[in-house]
């Protein structure tokens, strides 16, 4: 991968939070007859769920994203995968003898026109994998069952709130091999889904060190990453994180995007066993010790005398007008000053930080 030139790649008409098939149908139109493209099923409002096919190897790999319609981050790096897959190189002439790609890009088209977690039911499509109640559910299990899958790519986003560890590296990306069961022991198909995170946590060490994390693996069967792994399909979840300064999250797609290629790669080489449990479980676990804004000193602004405090500020994420704004709000972490971290920290008592709370119009709520 030394030689990607990424820009080359990067679909830039496809960029931002906000992502639907409106979006993603002029560039499916570029894609040639090597790539079938087929409905296959419809949501609650009735809108098509496509599934694009690359490839013809018996390394099957079923991967989808957008089950919840405000995880946008993946869309796009699939996107760049398939602009990827468009080259006429050896790279992918290898991908394509020895594995078959099918790909939903938007699981839930009516969660990602509303920007919202849910389906037009306000159902959590990863909390329906035993019910099968929506539509958008029974879609993928009929995807999954004819097409036998050797392994699962299940991919969403996750808020900025989450960190590496106990450090302050923000877990730009985080991964998860689902339990199966409660006791969360390690079959045959768990294991092979930690030894391929290994295979792309070894490659995104080179690309963002220590801002990779291990996503919690409490099981629940309703979640549909941990009820494949109970059919024995190596399933991984990816989690898209926040990335400096990136709240559109067009630099952590390519992160994505170069795990996702790490991981087919390593599958179509037959390379998964040269990685290991302990790399796996060597990736930290998350933890949740981030907010958006840290402002320190506030005291300042109300003109007490007492000690320092810390004003915790997150962002909600707001449709409006096709656009994502992200409209700030109070927060409150439970833990100690010194265990909260912020991507932006100020200072009250620095006049260019005071300038740009009033600038952003943040001083009412710490007043």
């Amino acid at each position: 991968m030394k030689d990607l030139d990424y820009n080359k790649i990067m679909v830039p008409t496809i960029s931002g939070r906000y992502i639907n098939y409106d979006h993603l149908n002029e560039f499916l139109k570029t894609l040639s007859p090597t790539f079938k493209i087929e409905v296959v099923g419809k949501s609650v409002r009735n809108e098509s769920i496509k599934c694009i096919t690359f490839g013809s190897g018996p390394n099957k790999i079923l991967m989808w994203s957008q089950m919840h319609g405000n995880e946008s981050t993946t869309t796009k790096a699939v996107v760049d995968l398939l602009s990827y897959l468009k080259q006429d190189i050896v790279d992918v002439s290898e991908i394509s003898k020895s594995c078959t790609l099918k790909i939903i890009p938007i699981l839930s088209p009516d969660g990602a026109r509303n920007y919202t977690r849910v389906n037009a039911n306000k159902i959590d499509l990863n909390r329906d994998a035993q019910d099968l109640s929506q539509p958008e559910s029974r879609v993928l299990k009929t995807v999954y069952e004819e097409f036998k899958p050797n392994y699962c790519l299940n991919l969403h986003d996750q808020r900025t709130i989450f960190n590496v560890g106990e450090t302050s590296k923000p877990a730009t990306v985080s991964f998860l091999a689902p339990a199966f069961d409660k006791d969360r022991n390690i079959s045959p198909s768990r294991k092979l889904s930690m030894q391929l995170i290994a295979a792309m946590n070894n490659k995104l060490q080179k690309e963002i060190p220590g801002q990779v994390g291990r996503y919690d693996d409490g099981f629940n069967a309703n979640c549909v990453g941990d009820a494949f792994q109970m059919r024995e399909t190596p399933t991984i979840l990816f989690e898209a994180g926040h990335y400096a300064e990136d709240y559109d999250r067009d630099k952590t797609r390519v992160f994505i995007f170069k795990a996702l290629l790490q991981g087919i790669k390593v599958i179509s080489k037959n390379l998964v066993s040269d990685y290991t449990l302990e790399q796996y479980l060597s990736i930290p676990e998350n933890g949740k010790q981030f907010v958006d804004i840290l402002v320190v000193n506030d005291n300042y602004i109300k003109n007490q005398l007492t000690k320092s405090e810390l004003v915790q500020i997150q962002y909600i994420e707001v449709l409006n007008n096709g656009k994502v704004e992200f409209v700030p709000e109070l927060y409150h972490l439970e833990k100690q000053p010194s265990e909260i971290f912020g991507h932006k920290t100020l200072n009250c008592n620095d006049e260019n930080d005071i300038l740009w709370l009033k600038e952003n119009d943040l001083l009412k709520l710490l007043s």
